[in-house]
Parts: structure tokens; sequence; C-alpha cells
């Protein structure tokens, strides 16, 4: 059965995405990059996300793609250790030219998070929970 689930996001800029990844924090698998696609891995238990050129993505799923300027197929929530950490992201991601379309906030007396878009327009959730505050 299945091993391993992985994600593929289509980019405008292979390049240009992965330095984008790189500056907030990710690591790449470069074994796999070629021109039009690269490795990143997320998490402890390195969890991969493709990025493919649109192109070649297209190719692959025989669709159009969404605009992400006026819609989401696809919300990608990670992980942060502490509060700390939603703000150091939410920090590297503006200065690396993402857009943080949420800010770094408390949300049901127990999450803290942020949100923000990468340079191809895909959305990312990055949170805090803390299991303690959680309502009975």
């Amino acid at each position: 059965m299945t091993k391993q689930i992985w994600l593929n996001l289509p980019v405008k800029d292979v390049a240009k995405a992965k330095d984008f990844f790189w500056k907030i924090g990710f690591s790449f698998n470069e074994q796999h990059d070629t021109p039009s696609s690269t490795c990143m891995v997320v998490g402890e238990s390195n969890f991969v996300v493709m990025l493919f050129e649109e192109m070649l993505f297209s190719s692959f799923s025989q669709n159009e793609l969404t605009d992400t300027k006026s819609s989401s197929e696809i919300l990608i929530s990670i992980d942060a250790e502490s509060r700390e950490e939603v703000d150091e992201l939410a920090q590297k991601v503006a200065d690396a030219g993402g857009n943080v379309f949420a800010p770094p906030a408390e949300s049901q007396g127990w999450m803290y998070g942020c949100g923000f878009a990468d340079l191809d327009g895909h959305r990312w959730n990055v949170l805090y929970m803390d299991f303690n505050k959680l309502p009975n």
C-alpha cells in the first residue's frame, strides 16, 4: 500500500521559488534538482514538496492551473514549536518577498498562527497549538 505521500506545486520560476523557501528555513534534497523542478523537504519526517515549473506541472496534472490571485486549491498547514517561531517565520516570509496575508495572532484561545502566500500565491498556514489550553 502507500509508503509515502508528497505534495506537488506549480511555480513560475523554480530557482526563485527555491531561494524563497530556503530563506524562510526549508531545506532541499538536491539529488532531485533539475532546471524545471526541485525537491523541498519539510519537518522531521521529511515530508516532500516538489516544486515544478508550471508547464511541466500542467503536463502531469493534465488540467489548467488555479489562478492563485483569485482562488485557492489548497491551504498547506505546518506546525510551529512556539509563538516565537510563528513570529520569526512571518518576518522571514516578509523579508523574502512573500505576502503575510494573516499576521500572527491568537485564535480560539489555544492556537497562535499566521497565514502567508509564497511567490506563486500558494497559501500556507503556520500554527503553534497549545493543547493544554484546548477547550474540553
